[in-house]
């Protein structure tokens, strides 16, 4: 029996999903948030942080001596990273739909194909799960293949399938079928072959605008499906660096915008888990580790803040 049929299959417990097992012993504020602002759309938290892109570049080097296709690329190591964050701080792969908090069952990541550089080419929507053993080489070889696959002649992703599908119906029809899918998709009873490769029901939905020139952006979450994660990854530029002695440098840096459902955790979270990335993509090697390999990325001073503050909310 393939993976895909187990899953379906999996014993569902009373109160839990396909796709999520249902957080019910979650503080009492945590839980009623959902209620207070039931949209995900309306609960967007956005972050912008500017990497430095020396010792990606350094370790890119590196990675593809030698190599004359599938070369490793800044998305693949931005990539690596934000999996294994997910990995290590199990929060961020959480959603929550029909009202309830829900931890995802499995992690996975989409994003957008473009078949060709044209303003006349289709795009493809391609989705891939990973777990707690994958690397930065694993994950290069997974998307390099759903990447090829793609822009293959002829090939039509699933969800484009069955919108092309939809789309061939009456527009009242289409709108009532819309109002049930809706529903459904709140209980998590869409029927499973109409959105196992659906993007929106990934961990992270992943956009490279770097890949066609554009600065980094803020990109909107969806009400539709369970996505809680999209990453926007910018160009590449040069910004000024200032050092000690007052003097001012260049060095190439990319911006990464992340938003998140602000639901799902809270500010103190994220931070660390921010924190995380920006310590992984200093330090690419460590994602040739498997993902659920322990990283100590705090610097001491970090450790001590974040030590006082956690003192802080303990009631004497």
């Amino acid at each position: 029996m393939s993976k895909e049929k187990k899953e379906k299959k999996e014993k569902i417990k009373r109160g839990d999903r396909r796709d999520g097992i249902w957080l019910k012993r979650e503080p009492a504020m945590n839980q009623f948030v959902a209620y207070l602002y039931p949209n995900r759309a309306d609960n967007e938290a956005y972050i912008n942080e500017e990497i430095d892109l020396r010792p990606i570049e350094a370790y890119l080097a590196k990675k593809n001596q030698g190599r004359t296709e599938d070369k490793y690329t800044y998305f693949h190591i931005i990539c690596a990273a934000v999996v294994k964050a997910f990995v290590l701080r199990p929060k961020m792969n959480r959603f929550i739909s029909g009202n309830r908090m829900y931890q995802r069952k499995f992690l996975s990541v989409a994003f957008v194909v473009k078949k060709k550089f044209s303003d006349r080419s289709e795009e493809g929507l391609a989705f891939r799960k990973f777990d707690d053993d994958s690397t930065i080489d694993k994950l290069h070889d997974s998307l390099c293949e759903e990447i090829h696959t793609q822009r293959k002649e002829g090939t039509t992703d699933n969800s484009t399938y069955f919108m092309e599908k939809l789309l061939k119906l009456p527009r009242w029809v289409l709108r009532l079928v819309m109002k049930i899918l809706f529903s459904l998709d709140r209980k998590g009873k869409v029927p499973y072959d109409l959105i196992k490769d659906d993007p929106n029901y990934s961990s992270i939905f992943l956009t490279n605008l770097g890949s066609i020139d554009l600065s980094c952006g803020y990109h909107h979450l969806s009400n539709w499906g369970t996505c809680s994660c999209f990453v926007v990854i910018g160009k590449k530029h040069l910004a000024p660096e200032c050092h000690a002695d007052g003097s001012v440098t260049v060095r190439p840096v990319i911006n990464i915008g992340v938003t998140l459902d602000e639901r799902i955790a809270d500010g103190y979270y994220y931070s660390k888990t921010m924190k995380l990335v920006k310590y992984l993509l200093a330090n690419p090697e460590l994602l040739e580790q498997p993902a659920s390999a322990p990283v100590d990325y705090l610097p001491m001073d970090d450790r001590r803040f974040m030590l006082d503050r956690e003192k802080e909310t303990v009631p004497a």
